[in-house]
């Protein structure tokens, strides 16, 4: 209690507050991404859009909502760990969650890309390049024309 007679927030209440947000909108996040991703699978098929189509598109949008959620979540942990619990039992099993994130987002980059992640860069040169080379060739066309 302060002097006022009102009840004081430690650093440790807000710090929880903060975390159990964070956890909730993570929550959310997977709640309303799941729902959406098959809302929109459901309305795909209602189109007669082709089974594997839906099924490819509903797989990579259900993984893009779980490496969000789960970034979002490992968020909270990070917050947690360093500001509350900094022990060495719980900074090795925030490493482990950083690792398991990191793997699960290289292999739904490679599923939803087709590429890892380190060959984005020379993915996009590559592209980069081929639009610079059809851009130079209508220009010429155009020019001839």
């Amino acid at each position: 209690m302060d002097r006022a007679g009102g009840a004081l927030v430690s650093y440790h209440d807000v710090v929880e507050a903060a975390v159990i947000a964070i956890e909730s909108i993570a929550v959310a996040i997977l709640a309303i991404g799941v729902a959406w991703v098959l809302a929109r699978a459901g309305l795909h098929r209602l189109q007669r859009r082709p089974w594997e189509t839906v099924f490819v598109e509903t797989r990579l949008g259900l993984g893009r909502v779980l490496l969000l959620g789960l970034e979002v979540l490992i968020a909270a942990d990070i917050i947690l760990t360093v500001a509350l619990e900094l022990t060495l039992v719980n900074v090795g099993a925030l490493g482990l969650l950083v690792l398991i994130r990191t793997f699960l987002s290289w292999a739904i980059e490679v599923e939803t890309e087709g590429r890892w992640p380190w060959q984005a860069s020379e993915t996009r040169e590559a592209e980069r390049r081929m639009l610079d080379d059809e851009n130079r060739s209508r220009a010429n066309r155009n020019h001839q024309a």
